[in-house]
């Protein structure tokens, strides 16, 4: 009996061991089958490689071919991830330095047609009237339909000095061409101003200078003004983005605690939050970010964060939608690769990807011109009105045509209604305080009205 229970367990555990295997088969089956294709795509990509070296029209390199390969492969995965060569690596981390040579334009890789993300202030491609969502379909009057996105940079940059011939589309117009004249780019990705007594600082870009830049414009902004210091207007509009850092640390700014951003690769343990640390540089003063179709990738990060935690309003139209995280990945022979790692998300956890940020009061771009005939259309400038002013200092006014930066900077539509906001967030705010105890100082009337007989 002992025997034949003891044949009958080792019968059971064969039987086990032989399902274990047989429910495994597919497993082990399926990375075999995986492991041929490979197998079979590599002997494939052989025979092109070697039919290309031995019958093509022209002789081309071992090395030209490889990297061009390597560059597609990378660039068929979606529009940011890309090979680097040993030259354009070094040029874009001299980049992220702020000095570079080309045209100031930011570009993206959209359905095989080369889009500007944004022009850069005050470089050639700004000032010939590059706009973002701009297409370029040509150069030099050749079409660059089918290239990659690295051979469409080199096609744009050149010699400093020297002039090349954008073909572009816009808003579905008829193509169009513009002349522009490579230079030395010198990105001051700070600048700032005052007014009435509201800090305006313009963020370009963020490079490795940006947040130090910012925080001191900051403060000669309030040694300035104040106790008269009302707010802080930060202008993200046709900032492509840059160093993940500098988003992070500009966001910390204004924060005093909360999450700032968090990104999740493709495991699930693969996940980075990043927190605010105490401190907001302007006090909890009201905070205005502008955004348009030009604001990506860090500037996302930005007013996404200061939305989701209600530290500011968001004014302007949809950001452009960037929301990936690109690693840059150093390769043998001093080239890299950039491939995209991750996403970003806000502190809500929403996506930007292809959603961008939406603002909080959306104003559309648009340059209100100064005109004076309307300013005559008041009863002070008719003829014989009563307390009507001495108008020598009016005429004198009248004759300066020119004008000065704060007032240009209040032609912008978007820049105006945000000064607007802020003047009527501290107005209200002290209305509020002081309703309580408020009385209300009636003039003396000086000059009584008398009586007239008919």
């Amino acid at each position: 009996m002992i025997a034949k229970i003891s044949s009958s367990n080792k019968n059971l555990f064969l039987l086990f061991f032989l399902f274990l295997n047989i429910s495994s088969l597919p497993l082990h089956l399926a990375k075999a089958e995986n492991r041929q294709e490979t197998y079979k795509q590599l002997n494939l990509f052989g025979d092109v490689f070697q039919r290309v070296q031995e019958q093509y029209v022209e002789e081309v390199t071992d090395k030209k071919l490889i990297e061009s390969a390597i560059s597609g492969m990378l660039q068929s995965l979606d529009p940011h991830s890309s090979y680097l060569s040993p030259e354009s690596y070094k040029d874009m981390q001299v980049k992220t330095k702020g000095t570079f040579g080309g045209l100031g334009i930011e570009i993206t890789m959209e359905d095989g047609v080369v889009k500007v993300v944004s022009p850069i202030d005050d470089t050639p491609a700004a000032n010939a009237g590059m706009k973002s969502g701009d297409l370029i379909i040509g150069i030099n009057g050749e079409s660059i339909r089918g290239l990659s996105i690295n051979e469409a940079v080199s096609q744009l940059r050149g010699p400093i000095g020297s002039k090349v011939i954008i073909t572009v589309v816009r808003d579905k117009k008829d193509p169009f061409e513009i002349e522009i004249v490579r230079d030395v780019i010198k990105i001051r990705s700070v600048r700032h101003n005052v007014i009435k007594n509201i800090a305006y600082v313009r963020l370009t870009t963020f490079s490795d200078t940006t947040t130090s830049g910012m925080e001191k414009s900051i403060k000669e902004i309030k040694k300035e003004t104040g106790d008269k210091f009302q707010g802080l207007i930060l202008d993200l509009r046709n900032n492509p983005g840059g160093l993940l850092n500098q988003s992070i640390s500009v966001t910390d700014s204004f924060l005093n605690q909360g999450e700032i951003v968090s990104t999740q690769g493709r495991k699930d343990d693969d996940t980075s939050r990043i927190f605010a640390k105490k401190g907001d540089i302007i006090d909890g003063k009201p905070l205005i970010v502008l955004i348009n179709s030009g604001s990506a990738s860090a500037s996302e990060i930005v007013a996404g964060a200061l939305k989701d935690h209600s530290r500011a309003i968001i004014v302007g139209t949809r950001s452009f939608g960037k929301g990936s995280v690109q690693s840059i990945i150093p390769l043998a022979g001093n080239g890299a690769m950039r491939l995209t790692t991750a996403r970003y998300y806000t502190p809500s956890g929403i996506s930007i990807q292809a959603k961008g940020i939406e603002p909080d009061i959306i104003v559309e771009a648009g340059i209100t011109e100064s005109t004076k005939s309307l300013e005559n259309r008041r009863e002070e400038n008719l003829r014989g009105a009563l307390d009507k002013k001495d108008k020598s200092d009016e005429k004198k006014k009248e004759n300066v045509t020119e004008l000065n930066p704060i007032e240009k900077l209040l032609q912008d539509n978007q820049i105006s209604r945000a000064v607007d906001l802020i003047r009527g967030i501290n107005l209200f705010s002290y209305n509020v305080k002081n309703t309580s105890t408020a009385t209300i100082n009636k003039k003396s009337i000086l000059n009584k009205v008398s009586n007239t007989k008919n």
